[in-house]
Order: structure tokens, then sequence, then C-alpha cells
């Protein structure tokens, strides 16, 4: 039996380590594994710059979160901060929506990408796997938040190892190599062709980055939120950032880009490249590293469904908390089904390009949110992370300036 919203309580038992590996699962989980290919597809030798201007861009929004979630620590974060910044309400359950749309298009792209590596072990159709990968994940996430992200930080660790296995053997098959490192952060000014393609592929190279606004969901079921979600989000933005760089810098050293853009697993064809081995460990870590995408994603738009119904945006069903697992569970259940939806009739990536234009747009309007606190002379609470001003300008243009690059550059 279920209890109202009203009666139900979600559980603060995540610290820090925990909220980094829960940004670092979704992080990682939805980029590096899934999208490396694409990106090298559009970027070609600069693919390492695509991931650098997205993380970029990220970094001004992501010091706004860092601020906007001690000014307002409460479930279904970008919408509540828009509500708290702007008081418009259509203007409040627009965005809200669009997290939650954005969510799910980033939920069935992470499945469509694990159904690839899971069809290289197991001969089942696409259809199937994505599936059974959904509804075992959905499972996951209805558990319970401690069983849900102690399981996610456990994958979380395989797959950074995974990884780090990666760039440790491709640097160590060329040592040399590291000094195009360089060259391949920073296009030519007057090549045109580069720069088109940086442009284009930072659209998909910024899906690789979607995770640390995630983070912010988790506020309600964190201890001590104000003093440690700041550094959980700017923890898992750096590693994030080093990684794909590494990974990406490897992965066009080493594999073409034809060869890319053939293979629905590109980690693994990676791997099997660089050592002459079998595809099997690598292709394993790949699997746990997607579907741990997957159950953080859902986690996250279950509590932001949770959110919007408390705060009466949503039917307030969607708000129920299970006595019994302490979690959404009928939000959980929705988003689920929604994204089984997605996943089976839309391509990859039009799925990942689309998730980045919604999250961008939302970005933009976060940031604006923080930007009017702050000509209002909203105090901040004290002890609170605090930004200049200047940081979420600068991420609401970034992010307008991205979208606008990008579409240029597709055109």
């Amino acid at each position: 039996m279920l209890v109202e919203n009203e009666a139900g309580k979600l559980r603060r038992s995540i610290g820090l380590t925990g909220l980094v590996l829960y940004g670092l699962g979704v992080t990682i989980g939805a980029g590096i594994y899934v999208l490396v290919g694409e990106t090298i597809v559009r970027a070609g030798p600069y693919a390492p710059s695509a991931f650098l201007l997205s993380a970029f861009v990220m970094g001004f929004t992501a010091a706004s979160f860092a601020e906007l979630s001690g000014r307002v620590p409460q479930a279904a974060g970008e919408a509540v901060y828009v509500e708290k910044s702007f008081g418009i309400k259509w203007l409040t359950v627009a965005v809200g929506l669009g997290v939650l749309i954005e969510a799910m298009i980033a939920a069935a792209a992470i499945a469509v990408g694990s159904a690839g590596y899971v069809g290289e072990l197991i001969a089942l159709p696409a259809e199937i796997l994505i599936i059974g990968i959904i509804t075992l994940m959905a499972t996951i996430a209805a558990w319970g938040i401690r069983q849900s992200v102690a399981i996610a930080g456990a994958m979380t660790l395989v797959e950074v190892c995974g990884l780090l296995i990666i760039i440790g053997l491709g640097l160590a098959s060329d040592p040399g190599s590291i000094a195009e490192l360089p060259a391949s952060l920073a296009p030519p000014i007057g090549d045109l062709p580069a720069i088109s393609g940086v442009l284009a592929a930072s659209m998909i190279a910024f899906f690789a980055f979607i995770g640390f606004d995630d983070v912010v969901n988790l506020v309600e079921e964190a201890r001590n939120p104000r003093k440690i979600m700041p550094w959980a989000i700017g923890i898992t933005l750096f590693i994030v950032t080093v990684l794909y760089v590494l990974v990406s810098f490897v992965a066009m050293q080493t594999v073409s880009v034809a060869e890319m853009s053939a293979t629905t697993a590109p980690v693994s064809l990676l791997f099997e490249r660089l050592t002459g081995l079998p595809s099997f460990a690598i292709t394993m870590i790949a699997i746990i590293a997607t579907m741990n995408g997957v159950v953080i994603i859902l986690i996250m738009a279950a509590r932001v469904c949770y959110g919007m119904a408390r705060g009466n945006r949503l039917p307030a069903w969607l708000g129920v908390v299970s006595p019994r697992t302490q979690t959404p569970v009928r939000a959980t259940v929705i988003t689920a089904a929604l994204v089984l939806v997605l996943a089976l009739f839309t391509p990859l990536d039009t799925l990942a390009e689309t998730s980045s234009e919604v999250l961008l747009i939302i970005f933009t309007i976060v940031n604006l949110a923080l930007v009017r606190f702050k000509l209002r002379g909203v105090p901040a609470p004290q002890g609170i992370f605090t930004v200049h001003i200047i940081f979420p300008i600068a991420g609401s243009l970034c992010c307008i300036a991205l979208v606008l690059g990008a579409a240029l550059a597709g055109g």
C-alpha cells in the first residue's frame, strides 16, 4: 500500500561519495560509452575539442546549479528554481516538463546504446533487449534509494575502471602521441570545416556531460546538501572532462572514422584494437556503464515527477511515496514506460541531439533565474556556495551560442 505524498518523505541517506558516484554514473554511462563514435564521426581528429567545448559551456551552468541547490534545496530542482525566481506558473510547469522530457529522451538513448553492447553477446532482436534493459533498471530504481545508489555506485566504479584501462593501453601503445593532444584541443582558426565539425559534434558531446543537473534532484535525499552538493557537482564535471578528452583522443588515434561509424559498440571495438584480445570483458563493462546510466536517469526523473506533483504542478498521485521502499514508485513506472516507447521508435543520434537541445534551453532559463535572484537582491542563505553574477550570465549566453552554433553547422 502507498501513502500520499504529504505523509511520505524521502530518506536522507546519501553522502558526498554517493552523490559523486551518482553523477559520474549517469554522465559516463550516457556519454563516452555510447557517443564517442558519433562524436569522432562528426569532429574527426578534433573530437577532444568538442568535449572540451561542451565542458566549458557546462562549467558556468554547473556553478549556477551549485548556488541554486543551496538557495532552493528541493527536488525537481530546475522547475523549483524557476518558480522561486520568476513566480510564473506556466514557465515553471514548462521547465519541469522539459526536464522530464529531456530525461526520458536521454534514458532512451542510453538504453539503445546499451542494447548495442548486449547485442554483441546475446543474439536477440534489439527491441527485446531494450525492453529487458528498461524493465530491469526500472525495478532497481523503484527498489529503494539507498540500494539504488549503492548499486549505481558499484557500477560506476566498474565503468570508470574500464575507461582508465582504455586510456592506459592507448597511451602506452604510443607514448609519443600525447604530444598531439594540444593540437586536437584547438582546431586552426582558419580551418572552417574543422570548426564546423567541432560545432556539429558539440551537441552530441554536450549530451555526454548531462549528469550534474541530475545530482541536484537528490538534494532531499542528501545529508547536509548545502555543504556537499557544490562539491559533488564540481568533482563530477572535472573527472568526466579529463576522462572524455583522453578517451576520445586515444580513440581517434586508434580507430578510423569509418570503423567508428559502422559499430554500435565503439568502446568494445577500441579495446579489441588496442589489445588484440576478445572484447568480452570491456563489453561487459560497457553494458554495466550504460545500464547504470539508465537506472540513474530513471531515479532522477521519478524525483522530478515527485517534486512537481508535491508542488501541485502534476497530478497528486504521481507524488505518492511507497512506505516500504520510500521511493516514488508510481512516478518511476510511468517514466520507464515512456522511456521504453522513445527507445523503441527513435534513432540514437536523434535522441541525443534532441535531448541536448531541450536541456540547453532549460539551462538558459535556469541561469537567468539565478541572474534574477541576484538583480532583485534576494540574499543567499548563510554558508552556501555562491558565484558572481557573471557566471549565470555567461552560462545563459554559452548555452544559446552552442544551440545556434550547432544549428548553423548542421545546416
